[in-house]
């Protein structure tokens, strides 16, 4: 029973010994990278980088679904890659709408920590 589950999943189109299954496992790694970077302040993020992220991942999971065969385990890693990205997108707006705030309430409080950093 187990070898013939391994001998279908080895000569699947999408099966282990393919692009489509190594692509996304590799794939994987991006996405834990922008989970590790919710832990990093906003202002060290590159906005560049995860508008890239987003827009990387929100086109290729629509191209896994319209591809044939369908790739859902690639659909699924750029759905979390564009979520990812979303979510530090968000921050880094976030984080530069507030300084320009602090800056327009406060201008010498936000020159002061400008030369601090």
């Amino acid at each position: 029973m187990a070898a013939a589950t391994f001998s279908r999943l080895w000569n699947s189109e999408v099966g282990l010994k393919t692009v489509h299954f190594w692509a996304p496992v590799m794939k994987w790694g991006l996405v834990i990278a922008g989970i590790s970077d919710f832990y990093r302040p906003p202002e060290k993020l590159s906005l560049t980088q995860n508008v890239a992220l987003t827009a990387t991942g929100s086109i290729w999971t629509r191209w896994c679904l319209i591809i044939k065969p369908k790739n859902y385990l690639l659909a699924a890693v750029n759905f979390f890659l564009a979520g990812v990205g979303t979510v530090q997108v968000s921050r880094i707006l976030l984080y530069e709408q507030e300084q320009k705030k602090l800056k327009q309430e406060h201008p010498i409080l936000s020159e002061l920590q400008s030369k601090a950093s």
